[in-house]
């Protein structure tokens, strides 16, 4: 979906204005459905300009367009486990793997994108097996003991994070790319038990004001939460016996991203992420996620705020990716995830990281955008 809520068009194009804004069409020409895409993007971003500052002369000005769909979804379903179904299109605009192409016009890879970083190469440790249900068991132990809060009607459930994904700049006459990251920042997320109302705040990802941004579902007819996109209500029934967990996920999930196999892993990585959800269903996805093929324990690893831990990962056999759960190495909690390239791909070298999160804080608040422990609102 190309729509973000929260960056409509207010005015019709201006065509005679924009033609003369825009570079000479390059050979072959671009099809209409994608000028249309382009002329509506630029038109957002010079509306943006105008009404923060008057317009001043570039030497060599950089035009940000939205990617066209990937060839292969990258983390298609990342961050939409914390909201219900209805308002996972509100945090659809800011999920990892997004890309944004500049172009210059002069033969040069345009600098960063606003607010980002080159992406680290890191020395990346092979998983192995040995050990894996060793390691399942103590996480899914921990995870049963843990004392997760449980939230009544009308309170809201609060996650704290530092976040950075994936971004890249591309020159659109030579296809040259280089990768970046966003910078590592904060992201406060408050979602009610049923999934109806909810708030995002994260401005480090260019997505939201310093305010945030409402994920309220306001439709007379809300979307059945699922398990792609549930609310805690729907945590709550879900089955705690680990095979029968693992075959519905794989059910529920048939034809998605890049294979039934990396979808699964993929669906209870996104489901513990960023989620509060009953300690007995957080210990049964653990032992599900280790029946899946292909997963592997790795030693040693850090999270985006720098802990180190044990991870439980699998490498996505179509993009050649590594997502990694990290549990701290003593008591097996959840730390955070990683994702990490494990070979040269599209332009992405072995080791880049491409994606780190630590979670922070979690909590169950009486109200929306309540800080925990009687803080005040933000």
């Amino acid at each position: 979906m190309n729509r973000t809520p929260w960056r409509r068009r207010r005015e019709p194009l201006d065509h005679a204005e924009l033609t003369g804004l825009l570079p000479p069409p390059g050979d072959p020409v671009l099809s209409h459905g994608r000028l249309t895409t382009l002329e509506e993007h630029l038109m957002n971003e010079i509306q943006q300009a105008q009404s923060q500052k008057a317009a001043e002369p570039q030497p060599q000005p950089v035009i940000l367009f939205p990617a066209p769909p990937p060839a292969r979804p990258r983390r298609a379903g990342r961050r939409l486990a914390l909201v219900g179904a209805a308002v996972a299109v509100a945090v659809l605009a800011g999920v990892a793997g997004a890309v944004q192409f500049a172009g210059q016009g002069t033969g040069d890879v345009a600098g960063p994108p606003e607010g980002a970083v080159p992406a680290s190469i890191v020395q990346v440790a092979q998983g192995t097996t040995e050990g894996l249900t060793r390691t399942v068991d103590r996480i899914s132990g921990a995870a049963a003991r843990e004392e997760l809060p449980k939230p009544r009607p009308g309170q809201f459930l609060y996650i704290k994070s530092q976040v950075s994904w994936l971004e890249r700049s591309e020159n659109v006459d030579t296809g040259e790319s280089r990768t970046y990251v966003q910078k590592l920042h904060p992201r406060q997320v408050w979602m009610s038990p049923d999934g109806r109302k909810g708030w995002l705040i994260e401005p480090g990802n260019g997505n939201t004001s310093a305010a945030g941004l409402t994920l309220d579902d306001d439709q007379e007819e809300p979307a059945r939460p699922s398990i792609g996109a549930p609310s805690y209500d729907y945590l709550k029934t879900l089955t705690t016996d680990p095979d029968e967990l693992l075959k519905k996920i794989y059910k529920e999930t048939e034809g998605q991203g890049n294979g039934p196999d990396q979808q699964a892993f993929t669906t209870i990585g996104d489901l513990v992420m960023e989620q509060v959800m009953p300690a007995e269903l957080a210990s049964a996805l653990y032992r599900a996620a280790a029946k899946i093929p292909g997963v592997v324990v790795v030693d040693d690893t850090t999270d985006a705020v720098g802990r180190h831990g044990i991870a439980i990962a699998r490498t996505d056999e179509t993009s050649g990716d590594r997502t990694e759960w990290i549990f701290d190495p003593k008591t097996f909690s959840y730390l955070g995830e990683r994702t990490v390239q494990m070979r040269d791909a599209e332009g992405i070298k072995a080791g880049t990281v491409t994606g780190h999160t630590a979670i922070t804080e979690r909590a169950v608040v009486d109200a929306m955008r309540e800080l925990p422990g009687g803080r005040s609102r933000v």
